[in-house]
């Protein structure tokens, strides 16, 4: 039997520490499994769609004032959420319900869990990362609701947690309108997301 001087030893597990050793101009990962992620940086077409949804979901950034402007939530994009001591993660977008945060906490990292969650994908090495990695961990956290957007295929994906993980309640495509939960309130054109206009 070997020693536990000989055992190989045991990887340490990052945390939101190691995060803050990395220089805040290059500062741009995650804590994954305990393991430091960079973020793949944003291209353009990335960078457009996370911009678009934010807008599309901007009548429910506020307080409710009517069927137009349905409000009840906060969004915040790009920033830290420790999930848990070893799951830090930077999700293109999050959004808390009102009731549950009444108001944008100061807190670095946030440590609230949001109610929805979306990531934007833009390639293989992201539809892994966020579909499989990303999708368990959000899972194993209780998030309600995890949206993917799929640039290369033009396709919204609606998740929805159940007792067994995410459900898959919603696929559309570029030339649809939707009614997406949690905000099936208002229909939402699914190509504006990618670069097309609605007039």
């Amino acid at each position: 039997m070997a020693s536990a001087s000989s055992q190989t030893p045991r990887p340490q597990l990052s945390t939101f520490a190691d995060l803050l050793a990395i220089p805040a101009e290059q500062r741009f990962h995650e804590v994954l499994d305990g393991e430091v992620v960079a973020k793949l940086m944003p291209s353009g077409r990335h960078g457009l769609t996370q911009n678009r949804m934010g807008r599309l979901l901007d009548p429910f950034d506020r307080k409710a004032n009517g069927p137009a402007r349905p409000g009840g939530w906060w969004f915040l994009s790009e920033v830290e959420i420790e999930l848990a001591r070893h799951q830090v993660v930077r999700p293109d977008l999050a959004g808390w319900r009102r009731d549950r945060m009444p108001v944008v906490p100061e807190d670095y990292p946030l440590r609230l869990r949001p109610d929805w969650v979306c990531e934007v994908l833009t390639d293989g090495q992201g539809r892994r990362r966020d579909g499989i990695q990303k999708r368990r961990i959000y899972a194993d956290h209780e998030v309600p609701h995890y949206w993917i957007v799929d640039t290369e295929r033009r396709q919204l994906t609606v998740l929805r947690l159940s007792e067994r993980g995410y459900v898959e309640v919603l696929e559309a495509g570029a030339a649809e309108r939707v009614r997406a939960e949690p905000f099936d309130s208002l229909e939402l054109p699914v190509g504006v997301l990618f670069g097309e206009d609605t007039d």
